[in-house]
């Protein structure tokens, strides 16, 4: 980010800007035009199994055409060995169209793709203002917060429900 400020416009040898502005300072929370973020995705990682047996009956032919079935390249053809590899499995976005075109060539179980469920793609992209790792650690923070927030009150509860003896179960 430049120490100069935010450029509005840019303006030739001799030209003039006549311009009135307010200043808001606002957050998030309130509205997402204060939001630092510009998007965040959260995506289960896949598990991507090919059907070895079932590839190996595929020409070459067949094979480059299934992978480019794919709107993303997750799938590639190995130059040396001509087998179908996975390349790139995050770019996996759960389109299904590798899986009908399988179908669609007679050859459905040549691939089987499930999310995995203990792992996760999570993605920051930020406007500029703030740093998309930074955004990360500010919002674990306050997260953080919360949940400290949550277990007093849930604390303060157990106290009411037990009279004097809920301030000694803590």
């Amino acid at each position: 980010m430049s120490c100069r400020g935010i450029i509005i416009v840019k303006l030739r040898k001799g030209q003039e800007l006549r311009l009135r502005a307010i200043a808001r300072k606002g957050i998030g929370k309130d509205h997402a035009k204060w939001s630092p973020a510009a998007t965040v995705t959260f995506m289960y990682e896949p598990e991507i199994h090919i059907n070895e047996d079932m590839m190996e009956s595929l020409s070459l032919e067949q094979k480059r055409e299934w992978v480019d079935s794919s709107p993303t390249k997750v799938f590639d053809i190995d130059p040396n060995s001509q087998q179908v590899v996975v390349v790139d499995p995050e770019a996996y976005t759960y389109d299904d169209e590798v899986l009908k075109k399988a179908e669609a060539m007679g050859k459905p179980g040549l691939v089987e793709i499930y999310p995995r469920e203990d792992s996760f793609i999570f993605t920051v992209e930020s406007t500029g203002g703030v740093k998309a790792s930074q955004l990360v650690l500010n919002a674990i923070e306050i997260l953080k917060q919360k949940l400290d927030a949550v277990r007093l009150a849930e604390d303060a509860v157990e106290a009411e429900d037990f009279g004097e003896l809920g301030a000694h179960m803590r």
